[in-house]
């Protein structure tokens, strides 16, 4: 872990970019590391075009529990910063961070210039890849007096029932590794202490991993608006994502 941070730290103040993902989402990686042989999948909320495409965003799919819109296009700060460009961003540089970890990472979209795809297609595409753990990435569009990040885990269904109680797990070491690597607080509206439950959301309801929705921020907030538009507190995100990961695999292997 000492190794992995340092390493973090010294990319950081290098001010290195994130490798492009691979074709269909699968990153190259390297033959050694902690996360050497393991799958990860990562879920970057919306797509950059979702809001050209109205009928496609609100025809309905089954969610696990009940239907839903498909997909919508994501909030956006005061300042016109969407949040699908954040999702991408900090995804990119997740993957890179995952990747040099010895990590095979499986996305959900290959750019942010496209539409969808849907929430439960999704969902299907981090189940099929058997990822050992997922991670949904969003920012939320709060009051504009709520502050923090929220970590949304799943509620025990009919296919994620054996995943609930490590996606728990999964999520204190989320908050955690997010209190310690960023100065993003928790949720000062959303949850208890950073952690909501939530029964009505296909990518909690149809996973088949251990999986949390973080919502990084409120791009309401103009406070929070600041840190979630910077590239710096992107990586740091990034960074305390991956060593969740770590951690996690750590304990459960």
């Amino acid at each position: 872990m000492l190794r992995y941070l340092a390493a973090v730290t010294a990319l950081l103040a290098a001010g290195c970019t994130a490798d492009p993902v691979g074709a269909h989402g699968v990153a190259e990686t390297v033959r050694s590391g902690p996360l050497a042989g393991l799958v990860i999948g990562i879920d970057p909320g919306h797509n950059g075009r979702n809001y050209t495409d109205p009928a496609y965003l609100d025809h309905q799919v089954w969610n696990g529990r009940e239907k839903e819109a498909c997909d919508t296009t994501g909030t956006q700060t005061n300042g016109g910063y969407t949040e699908p460009r954040f999702t991408w961003r900090v995804a990119t540089f997740l993957a890179a961070d995952l990747r040099r970890e010895g990590a095979k990472v499986v996305m959900t979209r290959h750019d942010n210039h496209g539409i969808g795809p849907c929430v439960d297609r999704r969902a299907r595409i981090l189940d099929n890849a058997h990822s050992a753990v997922a991670i949904d990435i969003h920012a939320d569009g709060g009051p504009a007096s709520g502050r923090g990040f929220a970590i949304l885990e799943p509620v025990k269904d009919k296919v994620n029932r054996r995943i609930v109680g490590p996606s728990a797990v999964l999520g204190r070491i989320v908050r955690h590794e997010l209190l310690a690597m960023t100065s993003m607080p928790t949720s000062t509206y959303d949850g208890r202490k950073g952690i909501a439950h939530r029964n009505d959301l296909a990518g909690l309801n149809l996973a088949t991993q251990p999986k949390v929705l973080v919502e990084c921020g409120n791009m309401r907030n103009a406070h929070d608006a600041r840190l979630l538009t910077s590239r710096h507190f992107q990586r740091r995100v990034a960074a305390a994502f991956t060593s969740a990961v770590i951690r996690y695999l750590s304990k459960a292997h």
